[in-house]
């Protein structure tokens, strides 16, 4: 067998494990709670507003430069989004998944001996 069918055998093998290990993340709670709360989170009406609002301020503060009302009013926002039980459900299930994700980037990093990605942080709102 020459070098170039053993490397396409084992690319093949790679593919193929790799589509699993999708499977799996796809079927994992974590991932399955994250997908559910993204579908709650465009369902509700007032979540949706919410967030609106505070990004809608936070590119006013940005554009307009420092303003003591406006950081009042964001901090309000984000009081009522901490408050929101939908905007929980979608931060607590993304912190889950990253967790997840983490861990299995931490275990495919000391497989390979090097870091595989980096973290790129996020969040919800």
């Amino acid at each position: 067998m020459s070098e170039h069918a053993t490397t396409d055998i084992d690319n093949a093998d790679v593919n193929e494990q790799l589509h699993e290990f999708i499977d799996q993340l796809t079927d994992s709670e974590p991932y399955q709670r994250f997908i559910e709360s993204q579908q709650q989170l465009k369902a509700d009406d007032e979540a949706q507003q919410l967030i609106r609002d505070f990004q809608q301020k936070q590119q006013q503060l940005q554009q307009n430069g420092f303003d003591q009302a406006t950081m009042k009013e964001l901090r309000e926002l984000q009081q009522e989004m901490e408050e929101n039980d939908t905007i929980q459900d979608v931060s607590h299930a993304e912190n889950e998944l990253i967790a997840l994700l983490e861990q299995t980037n931490a275990i495919i990093s000391e497989k390979i001996g090097q870091e595989f990605a980096q973290t790129t942080g996020g969040g919800c709102c």
